[in-house]
Protein backbone atom coordinates (compact mmCIF):
# COMPACT_ATOMS: atom_id res chain seq x y z
CA UNK A 1 0.00 0.00 0.00
CA UNK A 2 2.49 2.54 0.93
CA UNK A 3 4.68 1.54 -2.28
CA UNK A 4 1.33 1.84 -4.60
CA UNK A 5 0.87 5.71 -2.88
CA UNK A 6 3.75 6.91 -4.63
CA UNK A 7 4.19 4.58 -7.43
CA UNK A 8 1.07 4.10 -8.41
CA UNK A 9 0.09 6.39 -11.77
CA UNK A 10 -2.57 8.94 -11.05
CA UNK A 11 -2.64 8.82 -7.05
CA UNK A 12 -1.78 12.24 -5.81
CA UNK A 13 -3.71 12.09 -2.54
CA UNK A 14 -2.64 12.01 0.63
CA UNK A 15 -2.18 8.66 2.51
CA UNK A 16 -2.68 8.23 6.37
CA UNK A 17 -0.83 5.26 8.18
CA UNK A 18 -1.38 4.66 11.93
CA UNK A 19 -1.06 2.12 14.60
CA UNK A 20 -0.03 2.02 18.02
CA UNK A 21 3.24 2.46 19.96
CA UNK A 22 5.53 -0.13 19.07
CA UNK A 23 3.48 -1.62 16.03
CA UNK A 24 6.37 -0.90 13.46
CA UNK A 25 5.29 2.28 11.52
CA UNK A 26 8.77 3.89 11.20
CA UNK A 27 10.11 0.83 10.30
CA UNK A 28 8.18 0.20 7.42
CA UNK A 29 8.90 3.75 6.30
CA UNK A 30 12.26 3.14 6.77
CA UNK A 31 12.03 0.14 4.39
CA UNK A 32 9.92 2.29 2.21
CA UNK A 33 12.61 4.50 1.82
CA UNK A 34 15.42 1.43 0.96
CA UNK A 35 12.92 0.30 -2.42
CA UNK A 36 12.42 3.04 -3.78
CA UNK A 37 14.53 4.53 -6.55
CA UNK A 38 16.42 7.38 -6.99
CA UNK A 39 13.64 9.02 -9.19
CA UNK A 40 11.84 9.88 -5.95
CA UNK A 41 12.89 12.66 -3.28
CA UNK A 42 11.72 11.38 0.03
CA UNK A 43 11.56 13.09 3.05
CA UNK A 44 10.53 12.02 6.63
CA UNK A 45 9.80 14.47 9.21
CA UNK A 46 10.67 12.92 12.82
CA UNK A 47 9.62 15.94 14.92
CA UNK A 48 6.91 17.43 13.53
CA UNK A 49 6.40 18.96 17.32
CA UNK A 50 6.86 22.99 15.43
CA UNK A 51 5.40 26.02 14.87
CA UNK A 52 4.03 28.09 11.62
CA UNK A 53 7.76 29.18 10.00
CA UNK A 54 9.74 26.78 11.81
CA UNK A 55 7.75 24.10 10.38
CA UNK A 56 8.21 25.15 6.73
CA UNK A 57 12.17 25.91 7.22
CA UNK A 58 12.57 22.49 8.78
CA UNK A 59 10.49 21.13 5.19
CA UNK A 60 13.07 22.87 3.59
CA UNK A 61 16.26 22.12 4.83
CA UNK A 62 14.99 18.59 4.79
CA UNK A 63 14.87 19.36 0.91
CA UNK A 64 18.13 20.43 0.43
CA UNK A 65 17.53 24.17 0.88
CA UNK A 66 20.11 26.55 2.21
CA UNK A 67 17.73 29.08 2.55
CA UNK A 68 15.97 30.92 5.34
CA UNK A 69 12.27 31.59 4.85
CA UNK A 70 11.31 34.77 6.85
CA UNK A 71 7.68 34.66 5.35
CA UNK A 72 5.21 31.68 4.58
CA UNK A 73 5.16 33.65 1.10
CA UNK A 74 8.68 33.35 0.10
CA UNK A 75 8.67 29.74 0.95
CA UNK A 76 5.34 28.76 -0.93
CA UNK A 77 6.98 30.44 -3.98
CA UNK A 78 10.31 28.58 -3.81
CA UNK A 79 8.34 25.34 -2.64
CA UNK A 80 6.49 25.50 -5.70
CA UNK A 81 9.32 26.26 -7.79
CA UNK A 82 11.43 23.31 -6.39
CA UNK A 83 8.12 20.64 -7.14
CA UNK A 84 7.67 22.38 -10.73
CA UNK A 85 10.97 21.45 -11.54
CA UNK A 86 11.52 17.95 -9.85
CA UNK A 87 8.16 17.32 -12.10
CA UNK A 88 9.69 18.71 -15.35
CA UNK A 89 12.66 15.82 -14.43
CA UNK A 90 10.56 13.72 -14.34
CA UNK A 91 11.21 12.79 -10.70
CA UNK A 92 8.48 12.44 -7.91
CA UNK A 93 8.24 14.26 -4.36
CA UNK A 94 7.29 12.50 -1.21
CA UNK A 95 6.94 14.12 2.00
CA UNK A 96 6.30 11.77 5.45
CA UNK A 97 5.69 13.04 8.27
CA UNK A 98 5.90 10.89 11.50
CA UNK A 99 4.45 11.12 14.73
CA UNK A 100 1.93 13.24 12.84
CA UNK A 101 -0.80 13.11 15.71
CA UNK A 102 1.79 16.05 17.33
CA UNK A 103 0.72 18.37 14.19
CA UNK A 104 -1.26 21.45 15.39
CA UNK A 105 -4.67 22.33 13.27
CA UNK A 106 -2.45 25.49 11.36
CA UNK A 107 -0.39 22.55 10.51
CA UNK A 108 -2.42 20.28 9.22
CA UNK A 109 -3.93 22.52 6.93
CA UNK A 110 -0.33 24.05 6.08
CA UNK A 111 0.36 20.13 4.93
CA UNK A 112 -3.12 20.08 2.61
CA UNK A 113 -2.43 23.14 0.90
CA UNK A 114 0.99 21.30 -0.40
CA UNK A 115 -1.48 19.69 -2.46
CA UNK A 116 -2.98 22.59 -4.21
CA UNK A 117 0.59 22.92 -6.22
CA UNK A 118 -0.59 21.02 -9.21
CA UNK A 119 0.08 20.52 -12.49
CA UNK A 120 -2.33 19.40 -14.95
CA UNK A 121 -4.73 18.69 -12.43
CA UNK A 122 -2.47 16.25 -10.42
CA UNK A 123 -0.33 17.69 -6.87
CA UNK A 124 2.79 17.53 -7.91
CA UNK A 125 3.56 16.15 -3.93
CA UNK A 126 2.91 12.59 -2.19
CA UNK A 127 2.24 13.01 1.28
CA UNK A 128 2.12 10.61 4.23
CA UNK A 129 0.75 11.32 7.55
CA UNK A 130 1.90 8.66 9.96
CA UNK A 131 1.24 8.99 13.68
CA UNK A 132 -0.57 7.30 16.69
CA UNK A 133 -4.64 6.50 16.81
CA UNK A 134 -4.45 9.98 18.50
CA UNK A 135 -4.50 11.03 15.02
CA UNK A 136 -7.43 10.11 13.82
CA UNK A 137 -9.11 11.31 16.60
CA UNK A 138 -7.76 14.63 15.68
CA UNK A 139 -8.76 14.15 12.05
CA UNK A 140 -12.02 13.38 12.66
CA UNK A 141 -12.71 16.80 14.02
CA UNK A 142 -15.03 19.40 12.32
CA UNK A 143 -12.04 21.91 11.22
CA UNK A 144 -10.07 19.06 9.54
CA UNK A 145 -12.76 18.22 7.17
CA UNK A 146 -10.83 19.24 4.19
CA UNK A 147 -8.06 17.48 4.53
CA UNK A 148 -10.00 14.00 5.77
CA UNK A 149 -11.34 14.62 1.72
CA UNK A 150 -7.62 14.11 0.39
CA UNK A 151 -6.75 11.18 1.99
CA UNK A 152 -7.53 8.73 -0.17
CA UNK A 153 -5.65 5.61 1.24
CA UNK A 154 -6.53 4.84 4.61
CA UNK A 155 -4.41 2.01 6.48
CA UNK A 156 -4.32 1.18 10.42
CA UNK A 157 -1.67 -1.44 11.92
CA UNK A 158 -2.86 -3.72 14.56
CA UNK A 159 -1.29 -6.07 17.09
CA UNK A 160 -0.04 -9.29 16.27
CA UNK A 161 -1.91 -12.45 16.78
CA UNK A 162 -0.40 -15.34 18.59
CA UNK A 163 0.44 -17.23 15.44
CA UNK A 164 1.97 -14.33 13.93
CA UNK A 165 3.80 -13.67 17.18
CA UNK A 166 5.21 -17.17 16.98
CA UNK A 167 6.33 -16.73 13.02
CA UNK A 168 7.94 -13.29 14.04
CA UNK A 169 10.13 -14.47 16.32
CA UNK A 170 11.02 -17.90 14.11
CA UNK A 171 11.94 -15.55 11.78
CA UNK A 172 14.01 -12.97 13.15
CA UNK A 173 15.95 -16.30 14.76
CA UNK A 174 16.49 -17.06 11.25
CA UNK A 175 17.87 -13.82 10.43
CA UNK A 176 20.52 -14.52 13.65
CA UNK A 177 21.76 -17.74 12.08
CA UNK A 178 19.63 -20.28 14.06
CA UNK A 179 16.38 -22.80 12.31
CA UNK A 180 16.13 -24.10 16.33
CA UNK A 181 13.02 -23.54 18.25
CA UNK A 182 14.59 -21.70 21.26
CA UNK A 183 11.35 -20.50 22.53
CA UNK A 184 9.07 -23.18 23.76
CA UNK A 185 5.26 -23.21 22.55
CA UNK A 186 4.23 -21.69 26.10
CA UNK A 187 6.86 -19.55 25.91
CA UNK A 188 5.88 -18.19 22.98
CA UNK A 189 2.48 -17.60 24.24
CA UNK A 190 3.98 -15.83 27.77
CA UNK A 191 5.57 -13.75 25.47
CA UNK A 192 2.72 -12.76 23.17
CA UNK A 193 0.66 -12.16 26.31
CA UNK A 194 2.80 -9.65 27.80
CA UNK A 195 3.98 -7.83 24.96
CA UNK A 196 -0.24 -7.60 23.51
CA UNK A 197 1.80 -8.33 20.08
CA UNK A 198 3.24 -5.28 19.92
CA UNK A 199 7.09 -6.13 17.89
CA UNK A 200 8.88 -3.46 19.80
CA UNK A 201 7.59 -5.04 23.04
CA UNK A 202 8.38 -8.57 21.77
CA UNK A 203 11.87 -7.98 20.74
CA UNK A 204 12.39 -6.36 24.55
CA UNK A 205 11.39 -9.50 26.03
CA UNK A 206 13.07 -11.69 23.61
CA UNK A 207 16.44 -9.79 24.50
CA UNK A 208 16.01 -10.21 27.81
CA UNK A 209 14.75 -14.16 27.79
CA UNK A 210 17.75 -15.16 25.16
CA UNK A 211 20.29 -13.52 27.75
CA UNK A 212 18.69 -14.98 31.30
CA UNK A 213 19.16 -18.45 29.17
CA UNK A 214 22.35 -17.55 27.93
CA UNK A 215 23.53 -16.91 31.69
CA UNK A 216 21.87 -19.91 32.94
CA UNK A 217 23.40 -22.14 29.78
CA UNK A 218 20.18 -23.56 28.52
CA UNK A 219 19.61 -25.07 25.30
CA UNK A 220 15.44 -23.44 25.52
CA UNK A 221 13.96 -20.51 26.71
CA UNK A 222 10.26 -21.83 28.30
CA UNK A 223 7.69 -19.69 30.09
CA UNK A 224 9.36 -19.37 33.81
CA UNK A 225 12.23 -17.72 31.98
CA UNK A 226 9.70 -15.63 30.14
CA UNK A 227 7.94 -14.50 33.12
CA UNK A 228 10.48 -13.53 35.35
CA UNK A 229 11.66 -11.14 32.50
CA UNK A 230 8.51 -10.25 32.05
CA UNK A 231 8.70 -9.20 36.54
CA UNK A 232 11.96 -7.30 35.62
CA UNK A 233 10.99 -4.88 32.96
CA UNK A 234 7.60 -4.26 34.92
CA UNK A 235 9.80 -2.45 37.79
CA UNK A 236 8.12 0.44 38.38
CA UNK A 237 10.00 3.82 40.68
CA UNK A 238 7.99 4.87 43.41
CA UNK A 239 8.59 9.11 43.10
CA UNK A 240 10.61 10.50 46.51
CA UNK A 241 8.31 12.05 49.39
CA UNK A 242 5.60 10.07 47.57
CA UNK A 243 3.46 7.11 48.77
CA UNK A 244 2.63 4.92 46.42
CA UNK A 245 -1.41 3.78 45.82
CA UNK A 246 -2.19 0.28 46.50
CA UNK A 247 -1.69 -1.84 43.50
CA UNK A 248 -4.84 -4.02 42.21
CA UNK A 249 -4.70 -7.67 42.15
CA UNK A 250 -3.94 -8.97 38.60
CA UNK A 251 -5.70 -11.72 36.40
CA UNK A 252 -2.90 -13.92 35.31
CA UNK A 253 -5.16 -15.08 32.68
CA UNK A 254 -6.57 -11.56 31.41
CA UNK A 255 -3.69 -9.46 32.52
CA UNK A 256 -6.50 -7.28 33.67
CA UNK A 257 -7.20 -5.70 37.34
CA UNK A 258 -9.55 -7.42 39.43
CA UNK A 259 -12.15 -5.83 40.81
CA UNK A 260 -12.25 -4.94 44.25
CA UNK A 261 -14.91 -3.71 46.38
CA UNK A 262 -15.12 -0.12 47.52
CA UNK A 263 -15.44 -1.01 51.27
CA UNK A 264 -12.30 -3.11 51.25
CA UNK A 265 -9.43 -1.82 53.10
CA UNK A 266 -6.13 -3.39 53.98
CA UNK A 267 -5.53 -3.98 58.36
CA UNK A 268 -2.38 -1.78 57.21
CA UNK A 269 -4.30 1.24 55.72
CA UNK A 270 -6.55 0.79 59.10
CA UNK A 271 -4.10 1.01 61.40
CA UNK A 272 -2.46 3.95 59.65
CA UNK A 273 -6.17 5.31 60.03
CA UNK A 274 -6.59 4.42 63.26
CA UNK A 275 -3.13 6.24 64.34
CA UNK A 276 -3.62 9.35 62.85
CA UNK A 277 -7.18 9.66 64.69
CA UNK A 278 -4.93 9.12 67.43
CA UNK A 279 -2.83 12.11 66.70
CA UNK A 280 -5.29 14.15 65.74
CA UNK A 281 -7.47 13.75 68.97
CA UNK A 282 -4.25 14.21 70.93
CA UNK A 283 -3.50 16.94 69.22
CA UNK A 284 -6.75 18.75 69.83
CA UNK A 285 -6.60 18.03 73.50
CA UNK A 286 -3.25 19.49 73.60
CA UNK A 287 -4.12 22.83 72.05
CA UNK A 288 -7.32 23.11 74.36
CA UNK A 289 -5.22 22.63 77.73
CA UNK A 290 -2.70 25.29 76.68
CA UNK A 291 -5.85 28.23 76.26
CA UNK A 292 -7.46 27.21 79.44
CA UNK A 293 -3.87 27.99 80.63
CA UNK A 294 -3.59 30.87 78.62
CA UNK A 295 -6.82 32.43 80.17
CA UNK A 296 -5.91 31.17 83.71
CA UNK A 297 -2.65 33.04 83.88
CA UNK A 298 -4.36 36.52 82.33
CA UNK A 299 -6.85 36.24 85.32
CA UNK A 300 -4.00 35.78 88.31
CA UNK A 301 -2.30 38.36 86.35
CA UNK A 302 -5.41 40.68 86.59
CA UNK A 303 -6.11 39.77 89.96
CA UNK A 304 -2.40 40.59 91.24
CA UNK A 305 -2.49 43.77 89.63
CA UNK A 306 -6.04 44.44 90.94
CA UNK A 307 -4.97 43.63 94.69
CA UNK A 308 -1.73 45.82 94.26
CA UNK A 309 -3.89 48.87 92.96
CA UNK A 310 -5.58 48.68 96.12
CA UNK A 311 -2.60 48.04 98.48
CA UNK A 312 -1.07 51.81 97.14
CA UNK A 313 -4.47 53.64 97.88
Amino acid sequence: MLKYGIQGEGHTGILLLTGDVGTGKTTLINALFKSLDKRVIRVCITNPNLEGLDFLNYIAAAYGSKREFRSKSNFLIHFGRFLRNANAKNRKVLLVVDEAQLLSHTLLEEIRLFSNIEKEGQSLIHTFLVGQHELRQKLSRPENRALRQRITLNYNIDALVLEETDEYIRYRLQVAGTSKRIFTPDAVQSIHRYARGLPRKINILCDHALLTGFVQNLEQIGAPIVNECAKDLSIAIVPENKQAAPQKPIDEETAEPVPVAPDTQTASNRMADEHQNHITTATLEKKKNRQILFFAAIAIFVLLAFTGFLLFL
